[in-house]
């Protein structure tokens, strides 16, 4: 059989773009190689999928193309998979910034996107071992374990090197690459970070430390440029994580430092106040702004502990204050792909259509989702560019 389309990879955006060619009344296959179907969309948000951004822009992405994913997240927002899945009745929330959750289960976005195939007479395969892709004249033919198909157009949604555990696989990168498409490097994102410093060593009893932070990563000369977020940061027994660091995680670079303001909301220098707070210890006078654990290390990496507010002299304030402002580590590196929630890099941008996400040099091929290089920031955005490319595909098509 001849089909309209066939879509390697059945993720977020591969099923996404399905449903939609279907119900567009396109004849699709789908082919994936997992037993089971949308097994990275349940484990997303813990278990309850933060599926989009309601704050979503083309700001909020990463790319060496910084302007590619503009034309995609303009045809299709928020608002637009917000609709669908009130229609779905699915129940959501919102958690944080914008940050929107299944109230249920993740799996009730594995169930809609299924359910929206369904409801466009999409075949899905799986498992398939994909054994070779070839142009043969004005189509596609995909040979398989269950034998060789013909499309008018090809869509590679294989995703990213994340959670290999899950059957992670470089396959979109290795056929762009074989294709003569050229590749971004790939690298782990929104991972955390691992510490080995001296500075690190000693801060190991604080594993465990929630707080708010500003944390500061990169460079104007880097690839991503620098950016500073504002949120919490987890203390960990092999270097730091959370919400904070995960988002500061893409804009690192190796050997590069990274910053970090442990009292972001502390009005003018430390201890201003002097004449209040003067018979107080320096750890106490700390823990007005931090939790006490974090205020005895500071205290006693800066040889202050166990001393009265009112001793320490004005160049010890200035030392102390500027640590907890301006605090910097170089990290040992990233903890990788298993615990990686995104990768960075994929294939370049230039050789694709902002418009239709088809392979300039290939017609009929198609690029969407995670494995091309357009990476979101933490909160949603990364499915949202799973839907806003996989919509400008089938609309393409």
């Amino acid at each position: 059989m001849r089909w309209d389309a066939i879509i390697v990879g059945a993720g977020a955006a591969g099923l996404f773009c399905a449903g939609i060619l279907g119900q567009r009344g396109r004849r699709v296959l789908v082919l994936d190689h997992a037993s089971i179907l949308g097994e990275k969309i349940r484990i997303s948000g813990g278990g309850r999928c933060n599926f989009t951004n309601r704050d979503s822009h083309w700001q909020n992405f990463l790319s060496l193309n910084p302007s590619f994913p503009k034309s995609a997240l303009s045809r299709y927002r928020p608002v637009d998979f917000i609709d669908l899945v009130r229609r779905t009745g699915i129940g959501f929330h919102e958690k944080h910034r914008g940050q929107l959750f299944c109230n249920d289960s993740a799996t009730q976005i594995v169930d809609l996107l299924r359910s929206e195939c369904g409801l466009g007479g999409v075949t899905l395969r799986h498992p398939v071992t994909i054994h070779g892709i070839s142009r043969e004249s004005e189509f596609w033919r995909v040979e398989s374990s269950l034998g060789g198909e013909l499309a008018d157009a090809l869509v590679i949604a294989t995703g990213g090197l994340p959670v290999p555990a899950l059957g992670a696989t470089s396959y979109g990168l290795d056929l762009a690459r074989l294709f003569g498409l050229a590749v971004v490097p790939p690298r782990p994102g929104l991972v955390p970070l691992a510490l080995t410093s001296p500075d690190f060593e000693a801060m190991s009893h604080l594993a465990g430390l929630s707080l708010p932070v500003s944390i500061s990563s990169g460079s104007k000369g880097g690839a991503y440029g620098a950016a500073v977020f504002q949120e919490d940061l987890l203390i960990t027994h092999k270097g730091l994580s959370g919400p904070a660091v995960l988002q500061a995680s893409n804009y690192w670079e190796e050997g590069q430092p990274i910053f970090i303001d442990w009292a972001p909301d502390m009005a003018g220098r430390l201890g201003d106040d002097h004449e209040e707070v003067g018979p107080k210890l320096v750890e106490s006078v700390l823990a007005d702004q931090m939790p006490e654990r974090l205020a005895r290390y500071f205290a006693q990496s800066c040889g202050l502990a166990g001393r009265r507010w009112a001793e320490v002299g004005k160049r010890d304030r200035v030392r102390i204050t500027d640590q907890l402002h301006r605090w910097s580590v170089k990290p040992a590196g990233t903890l990788g792909w298993k615990k990686a929630e995104v990768m960075l890099g994929g294939v370049d941008t230039r050789a694709i259509d902002s418009k239709t996400m088809m392979a300039k040099s290939h017609p009929g091929l198609y690029f969407i989702g995670e494995c091309v290089d357009v990476t979101g920031h933490l909160g949603g955005h990364n499915f949202q560019w799973a839907w806003a490319s996989a919509h400008a595909c089938a609309q393409s098509i």
